[in-house]
C-alpha cells in the first residue's frame, strides 16, 4: 500500500493533486484543515496479480464509479469547509441559504451514492443465453474473476458510503451546534440519558418552539414520563399465572423470589404456587425448591412426565402461580418448545421479559423478538444498580409498548423491588446519567447512525 500527504490551499485542488499523483483508485483516509489550506493523508493498493485474463467491462467500471465517488467526496467536503471558514457575519445574514445548499448539497451526495452503490447489481447480472454457449470449462475462470472484481467493488463502495454517512453526521451536528445551540444541548442530555436517537429527536420536535432551556427541560422529561408505558396495576396483586421469560443472566429466578416473597409477605402462603421449566440447567429446580421450603409453599417441575397444562390444573386452586423458565440461544430447539408451551396457555398466562439493564440496546431489541411469539404483557428491568444508564431499557419500552411492570435494582429478597412508576423511571435515568456530557465525535456517529437507520428503513 502507498500512503502519501498531500498539502493544498482549498480542497479542490488536494484532490487533484491526488488523483494527478496516485489516479482514481486512490482512497481518502484522512482530511483536516492546517494553517494556510487542507492537508489530505491519501492510499493506494497495489493491485495483485490476476490468476487469469481480466474482465473488459469491470475495470473500467471500476474506475468510473470510483472517479464519481471521489468528486462526491470532493463536494462534500469542499462544502464544509466552505461552511466553517465562512465569516460569523456573514452566516447571520447568509444562513438560510448556507443551510438550504449544505441541504441540497448532502442530499446530493447522498444520492449519488445510491445510484453508485445499486450500478454494481446491475453489472452482477447474468449474461444474456447468447453469450453463455461457451462449455463451462472455459467461463470458470472468468465467472470466479467477475465475481471477486464485483466483491470488491461492493466492499469498497459500502466503506466509502459509511465513511460519507460518517461525515455528513458530523456535518449536521456541527450545523446544529451552531446554529441552535440550545438544541443541541438538550440532544446532548437526552443522549446522556443513553435514549435511542429517534426517541430523542421525537422529544426535540414537541419543545422546538420553547426558547428557555430550563422550561424546555422539565417539558422534555414530563413528556419522556408520559410516554413510558408502565403497568398501572401490579401483576401480583391481580392474580393468576405469571411467566417470567427472558436471556440468560437476566435474573429470572432471582425476581421470581422477591415476587412470591413479596406476596407472601401481603396475602399469606397458602394462596401462592411456584412453577419451573427449567430442567435444562444443572440444578435449576433446586434453587426454586429450597426457596418454596424457605417461603412454604408448593413447587412443581414441568419435564416430559408432567406438562405444563397438567400442572397448572393442580394449582388451579392458588389465586398466584408464578412461573420460572430457562434462558436459552435463539435458536435452541428446547427454547422453541417452552415458548409454545407458553403461548398455548393464552391469556390464562401472563408472560413478563425480564431484561438486564446492563445490555446494550441492541441486545435488548434481539431478546424482544427472540421472546415475543410466546405473547409478552410487560417487562421486568433488573441489575439497574449494575448499569451506567437506564435510557436504553426506557426506549425499548418505547420502541416496541412493552409496558415495564418492575424495577429490581439488587439481590436481596424481597427488598430490592419497585413497582414502576413512569416519572420515577425518568428521574432514575436522569440520576444515573452523571455531569459528563457526550464529545462532539460522539454526538456526530449518532447523528450518522440516524441517517443510515433511514436508510435502511
Amino acid at each position: 500500500m502507498k500512503v502519501k500527504r498531500f498539502f493544498a490551499a482549498d480542497m479542490r485542488q488536494a484532490m487533484k493533486q491526488v488523483r494527478d499523483e496516485l489516479g482514481a483508485d486512490a482512497s481518502i483516509i484522512a482530511n483536516r484543515r492546517v494553517a494556510g489550506g487542507v492537508e489530505l493523508t491519501a492510499a493506494l493498493d497495489y493491485e495483485a496479480p490476476r490468476l487469469s485474463a481480466p474482465t473488459p467491462g469491470l475495470d473500467q467500471e471500476l474506475k468510473k464509479t470510483q472517479e464519481r465517488i471521489v468528486a462526491a467526496r470532493a463536494e462534500l467536503e469542499s462544502g464544509e469547509m466552505a461552511s466553517h471558514d465562512q465569516p460569523l457575519v456573514n452566516r447571520q445574514l447568509f444562513g438560510e441559504s448556507t443551510r438550504h445548499a449544505a441541504r441540497q448539497g448532502s442530499a446530493e451526495a447522498r444520492e449519488l451514492l445510491d445510484r453508485l452503490i445499486q450500478e454494481p447489481t446491475e453489472l452482477a447480472k447474468p449474461a444474456p443465453a447468447a453469450s453463455r454457449r461457451a462449455p463451462d470449462a472455459e467461463q470458470t475462470p472468468a465467472a470466479d474473476v467477475d465475481s471477486v472484481g464485483l466483491s470488491a467493488m461492493r466492499a469498497e463502495l459500502a466503506g466509502l458510503r459509511e465513511m460519507l454517512e460518517s461525515q455528513l453526521g458530523g456535518l449536521a451536528w456541527g450545523q446544529l451546534n451552531q446554529q441552535k445551540p440550545k438544541q443541541a444541548g438538550l440532544w446532548r442530555r437526552l443522549t446522556q440519558m443513553g435514549l435511542p436517537a429517534e426517541i430523542c429527536q421525537g422529544l426535540l420536535r414537541q419543545v422546538s418552539d420553547v426558547s428557555d432551556v430550563r422550561q424546555a427541560w422539565r417539558m422534555l422529561l414530563a413528556h419522556l414520563a408520559h410516554r413510558v408505558p408502565v403497568l398501572r396495576e401490579e401483576p401480583i396483586d391481580a392474580g393468576g399465572v405469571i411467566a417470567l421469560v427472558g436471556p440468560t443472566g437476566a435474573g429470572k429466578t432471582t425476581t421470581l423470589g422477591k415476587l412470591a416473597a413479596r406476596y407472601v409477605l401481603k396475602h399469606g402462603s397458602q394462596h401462592v404456587a411456584l412453577v419451573t421449566m427449567d430442567t435444562y440447567r444443572i440444578g435449576a429446580h433446586e434453587q426454586l425448591r429450597t426457596l418454596g421450603r424457605i417461603l412454604n409453599v408448593p413447587v412443581k417441575v414441568v419435564d416430559d412426565k408432567q406438562n405444563l397444562s397438567d400442572v397448572l390444573a393442580d394449582f388451579a386452586g392458588k389465586r398466584l402461580v408464578l412461573i420460572d423458565t430457562a434462558g436459552l440461544q435463539a435458536n435452541d430447539p428446547y427454547l422453541r418448545g417452552q415458548l409454545d408451551a407458553l403461548a398455548e396457555q393464552g391469556r390464562q398466562v401472563r408472560n413478563l421479559l425480564v431484561l438486564a439493564a446492563t445490555s446494550q440496546h441492541r441486545v435488548m431489541k434481539a431478546a424482544y423478538h427472540n421472546y415475543k411469539s410466546c405473547g409478552l404483557s410487560g417487562c421486568i428491568l433488573t441489575k439497574v444498580d449494575e448499569a451506567a444508564t437506564l435510557g436504553e431499557s426506557l426506549g425499548l419500552a418505547m420502541e416496541q409498548g412493552l409496558p415495564v411492570a418492575y424495577l429490581a435494582d439488587g439481590q436481596r429478597i424481597p427488598d430490592d423491588l419497585s413497582k414502576a412508576v413512569g416519572h420515577q423511571l425518568v428521574s432514575r435515568a436522569v440520576s444515573m446519567a452523571g455531569n459528563e456530557a457526550p464529545a462532539d465525535q460522539a454526538m456526530a456517529d449518532v447523528f450518522a447512525g440516524m441517517m443510515h437507520t433511514q436508510r435502511a428503513g
